[in-house]
């Protein structure tokens, strides 16, 4: 079985990401501050059937650089949120 991450998974997590801001629209930014974002790390897991499952919602999470890829992506996706 040939899996295609961005064409079989990652629409999946969207979907996950999606459903938990609606869960909790109206406590994220209760002082209706502008200009501001917050980072969330999304943990899933991939089952033997190839499904997506959300295993928990991050508001804190770490940033470290702890090997070789992650070096290169945390920057990288910190330099795009701004």
């Amino acid at each position: 079985m040939d899996i295609d991450i961005y064409k079989d998974l990652v629409p999946r997590m969207k979907d996950i990401v999606i459903d938990t801001f609606l869960a909790v629209k109206n406590q994220v930014n209760p002082n209706r501050r502008k200009n501001q974002f917050e980072l969330f790390g999304y943990d899933f897991m991939i089952d033997e059937d190839f499904r997506v499952w959300l295993i928990e919602v991050n508001t804190n999470p770490y940033l470290g650089k702890p090997n070789k890829w992650t070096k290169t992506f945390v920057p990288n996706m910190v330099d795009e949120m701004f």
